[in-house]
Order: C-alpha cells, then sequence, then structure tokens
C-alpha cells in the first residue's frame, strides 16, 4: 500500500491561532478608531491650512485680493452665505474686495478651490467669523465692513482637547496672524492654554 501525507491543522493549532487572532483585535480595535479620529482631524486642519497658504499666494501673485470664506453649499452656489466651516469653504478672486462672491462688470470672481463640509463629528469653532481676505500685497486685510475676520480655528471632535500621545492634542487649533501667516498648532499644552474651546 502506498504512504499518503495528512495535510491541514490539528485541533490544537487551530485553537492556539484564533486565542491569538482574538487578542490583537481585542487590542487594535479600539487603536484603529482613535487613528481614524485622530487622521480625520489632521486632514481637516491640513486642508484649511493649505487654503490659507493658496490663498496668500495666489493674491500675492495675481496682485488682486483674494478671500477665503465659509459657504453653506461649497460645492454648489460656492457663496459667502453665512453659512459655517463646517459646512464647507471657498477661495476665491475678491475683486471688488467686498468679501462677497459675485460677478463684477467683465471681471468674475472666480473660484480657486473649494472643500466640502467636514465630518458630522467634527466642529470648527472660529468665534462666528466667517471669512479672512487677502490684499494684493498677500498680507491680511483686517477687518472688512467693520466684519472682524477668522484669527483661529479649533477643529475638534467628540473627545475635546485631550492628549492622545506624545504631548499631541486630540484638536487642532489653526492661528492666522492679522499679516495673514497661519499655522497649525498640535500640541496639547498650547492648545489648553489658548483659551479656545471646541
Amino acid at each position: 500500500m502506498s504512504e499518503h501525507k495528512q495535510r491541514g491543522f490539528t485541533l490544537y493549532e487551530l485553537l492556539v491561532t484564533l486565542v491569538v487572532i482574538g487578542i490583537v483585535l481585542t487590542i487594535g480595535i479600539p487603536n484603529l478608531g482613535d487613528f481614524t479620529r485622530n487622521g480625520r482631524i489632521t486632514g481637516t486642519a491640513n486642508d484649511l491650512h493649505s487654503s490659507f497658504m493658496v490663498a496668500r499666494s495666489e493674491a500675492a501673485r495675481a496682485k488682486t485680493n483674494v478671500t477665503i470664506c465659509a459657504s453653506a453649499d461649497p460645492m454648489g452656489a460656492a457663496n459667502c452665505d453665512g453659512g459655517s466651516f463646517e459646512e464647507g469653504w471657498i477661495v476665491f478672486v475678491d475683486v471688488d474686495g467686498d468679501i462677497e462672491r459675485a460677478d463684477v462688470g467683465a471681471d468674475i470672481e472666480y473660484l480657486l478651490r473649494r472643500h466640502p463640509p467636514v465630518h458630522e463629528t467634527m466642529t470648527i469653532n472660529t468665534n462666528g467669523a466667517t471669512f479672512f481676505s487677502f490684499a494684493a500685497n498677500g498680507l491680511g486685510r483686517g477687518a472688512v465692513g467693520g466684519v472682524n475676520p477668522l484669527v483661529s480655528a479649533m477643529i475638534c471632535d467628540g473627545r475635546g482637547v485631550q492628549v492622545v500621545g506624545g504631548g499631541s492634542s486630540s484638536a487642532r487649533r489653526l492661528v492666522v496672524t492679522p499679516v495673514g501667516r497661519s499655522v497649525v498648532i498640535r500640541d496639547n499644552d498650547l492648545i489648553a492654554g489658548s483659551g479656545d474651546a471646541c
């Protein structure tokens, strides 16, 4: 008779494998949720920061006003209509400098960038500010029509402001200087000491 070799797993090998998979999933799934939330916060902060950088460089390059504003319909009509940054934002060439996107004679205040609404679990607190405008020299214009521009934005989720590792915060804070320089802060001590709330 010919000899046949058996292939497969023994019951003990299968049980040990299932126990190891169970341990890995127990440890890994909660960390995966934090990883996803941290990535979402960081991505939104970087998107808003890059919008400021695009607006500033385009204002200096094209020698015209460029405005970033919150929009309730950034993917559609894309106007500065009193929406919040959570609903999305637009960056556009503001030919007449009135922080409203509209046709101006033969010139069209064209869009440079638009951002859709942020994830439903996130908030962006700007203390009521809905715009920031750059002048033709690339510097911030300050208040326009008696309305103050955005100075800082707290980007948070349900965790609020807490340490998530390495001194980093679960929230991000975008700070914009009057001249238009912007920076994203992720250090928990700096965010917690800022006085801004989620």
